[in-house]
C-alpha cells in the first residue's frame, strides 16, 4: 500500500475518475473531515479506511498500491464531461489544485486545462478570476508560438474585458486576432470568424464609434452563409443592437424580429433565453419604451428560466424586471427587484451593472434623496473616463430624467 502523501494522491484521483465528491464518501465508519486528511495526505491510512474506500469505490484493493498518474489529465478529463449546471466551485477547485500540483505539465495540457479552468470561472460569475486565467491562457499562447491558439485565447481575453468594462481592450485584443488570422492564412471556422466581428461591432458602438459598428455589423449579416440558426440569430441580434443606439428604432425593431425568427428553442435554448432577455432590453430602451412588447418577451422566458437559467440569466431578468416596473410607474416594485437583482450585480455585465446603478439613483431621486443626482453624475463621468461614450450619453440621459422629475 502507497504511503503519504501518494496514497493520498492516489485516493483523491480515484475519486475524480468516478465523478465523486467528497461527500459521496463520507458516511459511517468515515468522516469528512478524516477523508479530507486522507486526500491531503496528513493521516496515515489505516486498514480499516482502505477497506471501507474500497467497497465505496468498488475497486480491488491493489489499487492503492499504483502511483498516481498526472492528476491534471484526470481531472481535465473528467471536466470535459460536465455539463454546464454541474460546473460547480469544487470541480474548479479541483482543477486548479491539478494545475498547482502537477509537475511537468506539457505545454498544450497546461492550455487546455486553463482554457477549461476559465470556463469554470465564466459559469461561477467570478470575471474577474475569468480574466486573470485568460491574461495567462494568452501569454502561454505567445510563449507557444501556435497562432490559432493566440487567435482564439485574444477572443476569448476580450469578451471577459468588455463583460469587465474595459472596451478598448477588447477592441484591440478582437484587432490583434483578426490580424492574426489574415498574417498567418489561417483556416478559421466561418461562424468563428463572424463572431469576432460581431464582438468587433459591439465593442466599437461601446466606445461611440457607431458608424463602424454599423458597418461591421452589416458586412457579418451580408456575410452569413445562411439566414437561419444560432449564428444568423446573433448576426441580426448585434445588429439590432447598433441600430437601436443610432436610434432608428424602426430598424432595430425589424432586425430583432429577424433574430428570434432564426433561431429554435430547441436548438439552443441558452442563446434563445438570452435573446429574449435582450429583446426586452431593447424594448425597454426605445424612445418612448415598448412596455407591452418587453412585458411578453419576460413572460415568454419564464419557463426556460427555471428550466435552463443561470444565476447570471435570473438577475438580468430580475433588473429588466425592475427597468419594466419603473417605467410602468410601479416604482415599490422596481425598489424590490433593484434590491434583488444587485444581491447578484457582480454577475452582470459592466453596461447592466451601470444601468442598475442609474436606475437605483432615479428611484432614489423619486424618493427625496438630494445627493442622488450628485451619484449619478459621478458615475456618467466613470463611464466616460473608461472610454464608453454611448453609455455615458444614456447616464446622463437619466440625469436630465431625473432633473426634471425632481423639480416638476
Amino acid at each position: 500500500m502507497l504511503e503519504q502523501p501518494a496514497f493520498g494522491r492516489r485516493l483523491r484521483q480515484l475519486r475524480r475518475l468516478q465523478g465523486k465528491s467528497q461527500a459521496d464518501l463520507t458516511g459511517p465508519g468515515m468522516s469528512a473531515a478524516y477523508l479530507s486528511r486522507l486526500e491531503s495526505g496528513a493521516r496515515p491510512p489505516t486498514q480499516r479506511a482502505v477497506d471501507y474506500l474500497v467497497e465505496h469505490l468498488q475497486l480491488p484493493g491493489e489499487s492503492f498500491d499504483t502511483p498516481p498518474d498526472s492528476d491534471l489529465g484526470d481531472v481535465l478529463a473528467a471536466s470535459f464531461t460536465l455539463f454546464d449546471k454541474e460546473r460547480d466551485a469544487e470541480t474548479r477547485a479541483m482543477l486548479q489544485s491539478a494545475l498547482t500540483e502537477t509537475l511537468d505539465i506539457d505545454p498544450h495540457t497546461r492550455w487546455q486545462a486553463l482554457s477549461q479552468l476559465a470556463g469554470l470561472h465564466r459559469a461561477l460569475g467570478d470575471y474577474e478570476d475569468e480574466r486573470g486565467v485568460l491574461q495567462e491562457l494568452r501569454d502561454l499562447s505567445d510563449a507557444m508560438e501556435r497562432p490559432l491558439l493566440r487567435v482564439h485565447s485574444r477572443i476569448r481575453f476580450a469578451r471577459s474585458v468588455r463583460n469587465l468594462g474595459d472596451a478598448e481592450a477588447s477592441r484591440q485584443c478582437v484587432r490583434e486576432a483578426l490580424a492574426l488570422c489574415e498574417r498567418h492564412h489561417l483556416h478559421v471556422p466561418t461562424a468563428d470568424l463572424l463572431r469576432s466581428k460581431l464582438l468587433l461591432a459591439s465593442v466599437e458602438a461601446e466606445l461611440g464609434n457607431l458608424a463602424e459598428a454599423a458597418r461591421q455589423s452589416a458586412d457579418a449579416c451580408g456575410s452569413l452563409p445562411r439566414t437561419e440558426g444560432a449564428l444568423a440569430a446573433e448576426c441580426f441580434w448585434v445588429s439590432a443592437t447598433v441600430h437601436t443606439r443610432l436610434g432608428q428604432y424602426e430598424q432595430a425593431t425589424s432586425l430583432l424580429h429577424r433574430a428570434l425568427a432564426a433561431l429554435d428553442s430547441r436548438e439552443d435554448l441558452t442563446l434563445w433565453m438570452r435573446m429574449r432577455l435582450a429583446a426586452a432590453s431593447l424594448a425597454l430602451q426605445a424612445e418612448p419604451a415598448r412596455i407591452e412588447e418587453a412585458e411578453g418577451y419576460l413572460r415568454a422566458v419564464e419557463p426556460a428560466l427555471e428550466l435552463a437559467g443561470t444565476p447570471q440569466h435570473h438577475h438580468e431578468s430580475l433588473f429588466l424586471r425592475a427597468q419594466l416596473a419603473f417605467q410602468k410607474g410601479e416604482l415599490d416594485d422596481a425598489r424590490e427587484l433593484c434590491k434583488r437583482a444587485q444581491d447578484g450585480a457582480h454577475l452582470l455585465s459592466y453596461r447592466d451593472r451601470i444601468r442598475l446603478e442609474v436606475l437605483r439613483g432615479l428611484l432614489d431621486a423619486r424618493a427625496g434623496d438630494e445627493g442622488a443626482l450628485l451619484r449619478l453624475r459621478g458615475l456618467a463621468a466613470e463611464v466616460r473616463h473608461a472610454g464608453m461614450l454611448d453609455l455615458a450619453a444614456e447616464v446622463w440621459r437619466s440625469v436630465a430624467e431625473g432633473t426634471a422629475s425632481s423639480t416638476g
